[in-house]
């Protein structure tokens, strides 16, 4: 069976590169959420408890590899500007972690989740009649870039 055909490989492909930008988040953001640096920020009333975060972010990544299985199959598996966007969104994903918490630099850190709140929100409005309701499935990653956005922002003007 060709690979342009296996749903289950290319399902497999997206998962494993969709927790390789998990993982290599939690890398690069280190203790993060720990440090003092964060805890004493002024952090938005509606921030949510950590354990948010990580059965938010799990959650994103297996509907976001089935939609991009369900994208892949509407083009050629290694698609040009597909493959770029895939691999724009993921390394704003990952340096966003880097940016924030390692360097401390939250303005920045603005600059680079608005852009990936960008990528997603046009991947979102671009592919919707392609794979018509499979765009359900990248909802959920708009709306938390919506939160993780507002997050950000809250703490670049209150800090």
């Amino acid at each position: 069976m060709k690979l342009k055909d296996n749903k289950i490989i290319k399902t497999l492909i997206f998962l494993f590169f969709n927790f390789l930008a998990l993982g290599g988040g939690v890398i690069l953001m280190e203790n993060g959420p720990q440090e003092d640096w964060y805890i004493s920020l002024n952090k938005a009333p509606w921030t949510p408890p950590g354990w948010v975060f990580g059965a938010a972010w799990t959650s994103i990544m297996l509907l976001f590899s089935f939609y991009m299985t369900k994208l892949s199959f509407q083009f050629y598996f290694l698609d040009k500007k597909l493959i770029s966007l895939y691999a724009l969104q993921w390394l704003l994903n990952v340096g966003w972690n880097l940016v924030f918490f390692n360097l401390h630099k939250t303005k920045i850190g603005l600059v680079v989740i608005v852009l990936l709140w960008l990528l997603i929100g046009y991947f979102t409005c671009k592919y919707i009649y392609k794979i018509k309701w499979f765009t359900l499935l990248i909802l959920p990653y708009l709306i938390w870039m919506t939160i993780a956005t507002s997050l950000n922002a809250y703490i670049v003007l209150n800090n």
